[in-house]
């Protein structure tokens, strides 16, 4: 549906409300096609793209005709949007220019008194020296020999969900396997009680969603309702890690030369990004894979005929999902991205997703899922620099392993209708996938 009025047109381009969340969602449904917009109307930030999978033509004319390009929303200011794979690298790689302290999200202008959308400070939103003061102080959880130890305890954990699936049933990939999987694994790395794991998943829910009639929840007021429960929580955690500390993220936030001096409310933060960085990053990238595969089935034929190409499916599969679309920084100074002049205190998303599309990087065909793609280890789902995700060693291990279970088991996990989509331009991942297993059948002994 086209936008008809040039008062509908101005609305698409700045919106009129105040919360950076509801602006977004304010657009709605019903938007144009990429190509029926200028170039200046085109506003890839609109989480109703992604609920809708048709974000792709947008971020592709960007590439093509203004891959620095310009917005403007009366809650955020002037926010510039980088869509290509140097562009996006070369700011991650310059945290002088470009600052994380004023959030990694879209939201209010630097220069303003408005408070920022994400309060919570976390390393993420921190720069040197004090990001890698803190972030050091739980790396020793993702070191090789640790990652090691955990592997037995990741293959056993999906042995034990994937022979539970039901044959010839349907159900919800999404709920049954990808957040089984990934908050076992979070209540593993915080030591948390495995009967109230779920709380582990409803937060980090919580903290990306956009409230909306139709969402896990519809108002800001019933999202910090159900929030207030998660610091009282950590709180005790924390003091009961205090006396009696294990090998554990918070025991390690608890006891931390950086941190030590912190309690649980001035952690909370951490803990979050903690939560969030290993809950929906993997969960959706371990949805995504079914989903991909169901799109590209000669590419799943191949996957099934060659178990060995899981080592590229994994880069691959990383690459093409892109569970997080985009990544914010600040400009510090005046200065020029792509031969455009950016403003101090400018807003400047990154948007990975787009540059893993990268036709000049990864070819034409980058739309596509390539499980032999060469260069699919390129990508920049995980940032890049000194900003590079914490737990991306872990998500590629519990990726390999699933699959490495699953191709054993399964002929095939056929999906049943389109999955459903968060409502989200921050979080790329999906929140419902129905599908059948179909399991292959144990050979038989010759007499």
């Amino acid at each position: 549906m086209a936008i008809a009025t040039e008062a509908e047109r101005e609305e698409w381009r700045a919106g009129t409300v105040v919360s950076p969340d509801r602006e977004q969602a304010h657009f709605g449904a019903g938007f144009p096609p990429a190509a029926d917009l200028s170039i200046d109307e085109i506003n890839p930030l609109n989480p109703h793209l992604f609920r809708e999978d048709r974000w792709h033509d947008y971020f592709a004319r960007l590439r093509r005709e203004d891959p620095v390009h310009l917005n403007e929303l009366g809650s955020a200011g002037r926010y510039w949007s980088v869509t290509k794979w140097a562009d996006v690298r070369g700011v991650e790689s310059d945290d002088k220019t470009f600052c994380s302290a004023h959030g990694i999200t879209i939201g209010p202008p630097a220069d303003t008194d408005m408070p920022p959308t994400t309060p919570l400070d976390s390393f993420i939103t921190m720069d040197a020296p004090e990001h890698r003061r803190q972030r050091r102080t739980v790396q020793p959880m993702m070191a090789p020999t640790n990652l090691r130890n955990l592997e037995s305890l990741i293959r056993e954990r999906a042995t034990r969900v994937l022979d539970s699936l039901p044959e010839g049933e349907t159900f919800d990939w999404v709920d049954t396997v990808s957040v089984e999987l990934t908050t076992l694994m979070l209540a593993t790395l915080f030591d948390f009680p495995l009967e109230d794991r779920s709380k582990l998943t409803r937060w980090s829910d919580l903290v990306t969603t956009i409230p909306s009639p139709d969402g896990i929840v519809e108002t800001s007021a019933q999202r910090r309702e159900e929030f207030s429960d998660c610091l009282p929580y950590f709180e005790r955690l924390w003091e009961e890690r205090r006396a009696n500390p294990g090998n554990d993220m918070i025991s390690m936030l608890v006891h931390g030369e950086a941190t030590s001096h912190m309690g649980a409310a001035a952690h909370l933060g951490n803990l979050i990004l903690l939560i969030v960085g290993g809950n929906d990053t993997t969960r959706n990238t371990m949805s995504g894979s079914v989903y991909a595969l169901n799109k590209y089935p000669d590419q799943y034929d191949k996957l099934n005929a060659n178990p060995e190409l899981i080592a590229t499916f994994v880069p691959e599969i990383i690459r093409w999902q892109t569970p997080l679309a985009y990544m914010r920084r600040t400009a510090t100074a005046d200065c020029e991205i792509g031969g455009r002049q950016i403003r101090k205190d400018e807003q400047v998303l990154m948007w990975y997703i787009s540059a893993n599309r990268d036709e000049e990087i990864f070819g034409e065909d980058a739309d596509d899922l390539d499980i032999e793609r060469h260069n699919a280890d390129r990508h920049l789902s995980f940032g890049y620099g000194f900003h590079y995700c914490l737990g991306s060693r872990l998500a590629e291990l519990q990726l390999r392993v699933l699959w490495e279970e699953i191709l054993p088991r399964f002929e095939r996990i056929e999906i049943q209708a389109e999955p459903q989509r968060s409502l989200s331009s921050f979080i790329h991942g999906y929140t419902h996938l129905p599908v059948r297993v179909t399991r292959k059948q144990p050979r038989r002994l010759l007499d």
